[in-house]
């Protein structure tokens, strides 16, 4: 039997059998401040990577695909026929793909006017993306031919236009020549990217190949989403090598080249993975308050029971076991404060995830809520490692059991 775990439940963490000894209950505070802490930590900036990483998909798509000219003056519009269409239905980590083409434009209001590109929305990659942000009127389905000439345009060029939906606007094309097409604002989006709202409207592919004179089934570029966001870089490789095939085996003329989201929003990433080395730091940091607490707590436990050490030592127990009780009291002690700690910041969490009260500022933080998320293994692996370090830290002030007397603590008790 392990009855170093047995006296350890069964001992009070009280001094006087009516409540804490104020070093226990700091001890229990401050490990479950430390833990809240973490695990908010963690969910912060796995909130913020997927938001970012959401929002830089939406704009690009995972893998873009382009067509190289063949020759000088060639222009590098991409057609998606069918051949290539059957390379990308049989690549299997091709989730789905869509045509994209953009066009320069000008639009003009009375007062004021705003250059932008027009972006082709073809497939429903694009549509969820904008349903997402919309914060105005809808997203126009155009399948319908009747809804061609209507766009979804950003809260920036709205506000700067002052537009709302439902508006109507002259739009100035810059193809060979100028051409005006007279556009409704179905719907206004905020995705809180200025550099992609100050310059991207969205509205039908065949109205941008009708203005540039392509084929229907002709763009700038094909946007791919994969299967793992993590194994973009190696898939992006591979998408190309299975693309080139036919030309590398004379049975076309066409190479296509291939670049992804990471390249595209380097920036962005750059700026999350600098967000990790903080949540290090501070998950350091809090695991050195919690421990210190901790070992603080057991000693005060300790002097408090050198009659209990005596004894036990009279009877025979050995150093290594009573030093065990006091381990396991400690842990106790950790496992009460973690459970507290889990308790606080996983309702929080859930009350920020679904009402968003706490704000940011969107211009710096490119969204205006703090975004959390936090899978279960993630809470599960660190309360873990809390308990697992907790006890290699104990170990050692433990030993201060060893230098008590049985003959001194049972005179002196």
């Amino acid at each position: 039997m392990n009855y170093p775990l047995f006296l350890a439940r069964r001992l009070s963490l009280s001094s006087d059998k009516r409540k804490n000894s104020p070093a226990v209950s700091v001890a229990i505070i401050s490990v479950a401040i430390s833990v809240a802490v973490m695990i908010a930590s963690i969910a912060i900036v796995l909130g913020f990577k997927q938001e970012i990483r959401e929002k830089v998909v939406g704009f690009n798509g995972h893998i873009t695909i382009f067509r190289i000219p063949n020759s000088e003056g060639d222009d590098n519009l991409i057609t998606l026929n069918r051949q290539l269409q059957a390379i990308l239905e049989v690549v299997p980590f091709v989730r789905d793909y869509s045509l994209t083409a953009s066009i320069p434009a000008i639009m003009k209001t009375q007062n004021d006017f705003k250059g932008v590109y027009l972006k082709g929305m073809q497939g429903h990659l694009t549509a969820d993306y904008l349903e997402k942000n919309l914060e105005e009127g809808e997203i126009p389905d155009f399948s319908d031919d009747n809804q061609k000439n209507r766009i979804v345009i950003s809260r920036l060029t709205a506000n700067k236009l002052n537009l709302k939906a439902g508006d109507k606007i002259d739009t100035y094309f810059m193809t060979d020549d100028i051409r005006a097409r007279k556009l409704e604002v179905a719907g206004i989006y905020n995705s809180h990217f200025d550099q992609y709202d100050d310059i991207l409207i969205f509205g039908d592919m065949s109205l941008i190949s009708q203005l540039g004179n392509v084929a229907p089934n002709t763009g700038t570029y094909i946007s791919v989403m994969t299967d793992n966001f993590d194994k973009i870089e190696e898939y992006t490789f591979q998408l190309q090598d299975y693309l080139n095939q036919p030309a590398l085996q004379g049975k076309s003329d066409t190479y296509y080249k291939t670049d992804n989201v990471l390249s595209q929003g380097r920036g962005f990433f750059s700026w999350l993975s600098l967000l990790d080395t903080n949540v290090a730091v501070i998950i350091i940091l809090m695991m050195i308050v919690g421990c210190v607490t901790l070992i603080s707590g057991m000693l005060i436990i300790i002097l408090e029971r050198k009659k209990f050490i005596g004894l036990m030592r009279a009877l025979g127990a050995s150093t290594a076991k009573i030093r065990n009780v006091f381990i396991y009291m400690a842990i106790k002690i950790a496992f009460i404060g973690i459970a507290i700690g889990d308790i606080i910041v996983l309702i929080l969490l859930y009350l920020q995830d679904r009402y968003h009260f706490l704000p940011l500022e969107a211009d710096s933080y490119y969204i205006d809520y703090v975004p959390v998320y936090l899978p279960t293994y993630i809470v599960v692996a660190l309360n873990s490692g809390v308990l697992l370090v907790t006890y290699l830290v104990l170990v050692l002030p433990s030993r201060f059991v060893g230098k008590i007397s049985p003959a001194e603590s049972m005179v002196r008790a």
